[in-house]
């Protein structure tokens, strides 16, 4: 299996392949994988946002804050956006 994606990380054209780039984050666009591995990786940000709605669909996501006033809103929402930064950094340092 690691061979497997170990190869995953190389460009072959004609038979001619590419040098092994160092990939610390993320997945190559364009790769037959990506969209597997995408899923895995996004699978758990519902646990970013507690008892608020999301919605995922391919590759975008949609997040509903309700409030009571613009003020609870504002900080509501830079509080979500604080979480979901930790969790989208949290796999590339």
């Amino acid at each position: 299996m690691y061979s497997w994606f170990k190869s995953y990380f190389v460009v072959s054209v004609n038979g001619c392949n590419s040098s092994k780039l160092p990939v610390s984050c993320g997945v190559p666009q364009g790769s037959v994988l990506g969209p597997l591995l995408f899923l895995l990786y996004i699978n758990d940000i519902y646990n970013s946002f507690p008892g608020e709605k999301i919605k995922l669909f391919a590759d975008d996501t949609n997040l509903f804050i309700a409030a009571k006033s613009a003020s609870e809103l504002e900080v509501k929402a830079n509080l979500h956006l604080s979480n979901w930064f930790g969790w989208a950094q949290i796999d590339c340092i």
